[in-house]
């Protein structure tokens, strides 16, 4: 249940494509890309592409139109929309108003069958995802051999077509410019280290650490896990004698040395865990609500109904109720635990769905994403309806009250007001010692 609530049925979507779809992309999306990501995210991404067509320039849809569309709960489409999104297929743009949040899907491309093969990363993903048979047979029938026409080559050169310029697109220095495509977004990886290394034994930089070795060296870091000094390690085993890279070479040692470290481990694309999240500034929170605010934060409903009844097991009725509410208002897990914390309080501690229900529709419509924006926005409710009851109860002060009852309310406020008292001088008298305690001590230190 981490992804409920990421996005709202109630928010809007439109959908751009960039630049144009090759002849075979079905081929490409099914055969090659859908071992890879799944099936469910090839099926967004073919709905969001025919929508493109239907909508026409129209308002933005819900997504509670793309679950009808699909058949899916919005945090399944919402997971199937980050895989599209980690592989190079979509890019997602989001624009908050006051009134409402709209997504633009902006579908990349996907390689043609051909160019897929050309990607080093996704090649090697797609081998180990259908085995080497599979993969072997996909590619003798998806590419085409690189065959040389019988006869002369007669072709006219630029040269002898053109002014002699030098192209805009050409580099200075001859080296190639990476194909374009539908990339994931790898994190930028910093090569100091490894010119570094290079440098020190006398191999030349640029002529190992081109443009395309570079992005061929951060793919397979991703694709094996590898840390810095295991990738140079490859780099210096696939070097050939003239100092470059040889890329089948360097990709079978990084696949080597992968295996060598975890011998039964397979090779897949794999939804990375959430992260536990941390208190500001990493400090550790300073007061008691603080931790329970982290702590709803960091645990799952499930975890904090057990936690509730002493490490009993959640009830299925009970996780049906919460798993009911959390997909058809879209709250995200931190608010949740917030809601059933506060429904249980409320409701001596039972589960309630039509209470439940209600709260949560209220709090989906004020589009709470965290713990403490849902604890203070259940305080400030609670002061409102406390307000509607005090002025309630004084609307009726006029009735008769008896003598007796005014005088005993009387002498419990002044018994009331000396205990406060005294308790405050206490606590002033404390705090003055405490303090010169730590005057005494910091004098002392200072005159030694």
């Amino acid at each position: 249940m981490t992804f409920i609530g990421k996005i709202l049925p109630v928010e809007g979507y439109r959908v751009e494509l960039a630049g144009h779809l090759p002849v075979d992309y079905t081929i490409s999306l099914t055969h090659l890309y859908q071992p890879l990501i799944g099936i469910d995210a090839i099926m967004l991404y073919q709905t969001l592409l025919n929508d493109i067509e239907l909508a026409n320039g129209a308002e933005p849809q819900t997504h509670h139109t793309l679950m009808n569309y699909m058949n899916k709960p919005l945090d399944e489409i919402y997971q199937a929309r980050l895989k599209l999104e980690g592989i190079g297929l979509l890019a997602t743009y989001e624009r908050k108003t006051t009134d409402h949040t709209v997504y633009t899907y902006r579908l990349q491309s996907p390689f043609a069958p051909g160019d897929f093969f050309q990607d080093a990363m996704l090649s090697e993903l797609l081998y180990h995802h259908i085995g080497a048979v599979k993969y072997r047979w996909l590619k003798e029938r998806l590419t085409k051999p690189d065959t040389t026409p019988e006869g002369e080559n007669v072709t006219a050169s630029f040269h002898h077509v053109f002014d002699t310029f030098q192209p805009a697109m050409e580099q200075a220095n001859g080296e190639e410019v990476p194909a374009e495509g539908p990339q994931p977004i790898l994190e930028t990886l910093d090569f100091s280290w490894l010119e570094q290394m290079l440098k020190q034994r006398m191999i030349p930089v640029k002529k190992v650490l081109t443009p395309q070795n570079k992005t061929l060296i951060t793919q397979m870091m991703h694709v094996y896990d590898l840390a810095a000094h295991e990738v140079e390690k490859c780099v210096l085993w696939a070097l050939t004698e003239d100092h470059t890279l040889h890329k089948e070479e360097f990709k079978e040692a990084c696949h080597d040395l992968f295996k060598a470290k975890y011998p039964n481990q397979p090779i897949r694309l794999v939804k990375k865990q959430p992260q536990r999240i941390k208190s500001a500034a990493g400090k550790k929170p300073a007061t008691k609500e603080e931790q329970l605010i982290q702590h709803l934060e960091t645990i799952s409903p499930k975890q904090l109904l057990e936690d509730l009844s002493s490490g009993g097991q959640a009830s299925s009725q009970d996780m049906r109720i919460i798993r009911e509410v959390m997909t058809s208002q879209g709250l995200p897990a931190p608010v949740m635990n917030v809601l059933i914390h506060y429904v249980l309080l409320q409701s001596n501690m039972k589960l309630s769905k039509n209470y439940m229900e209600k709260i949560a529709s209220h709090w989906s419509r004020a589009r709470l994403k965290t713990a403490r924006e849902a604890m203070e926005f259940a305080k400030r409710e609670q002061k409102v309806r406390q307000a509607k009851q005090t002025s309630h109860r004084k609307t009726y002060s006029n009735e008769v009250i008896p003598d007796w009852f005014k005088e005993r309310e009387q002498k419990q406020k002044e018994s009331a007001k000396r205990k406060k008292h005294v308790k405050h001088d206490n606590d002033k008298e404390k705090e003055k010692a405490e303090i010169e305690a730590l005057l005494k001590r910091f004098t002392s230190h200072n005159n030694q």
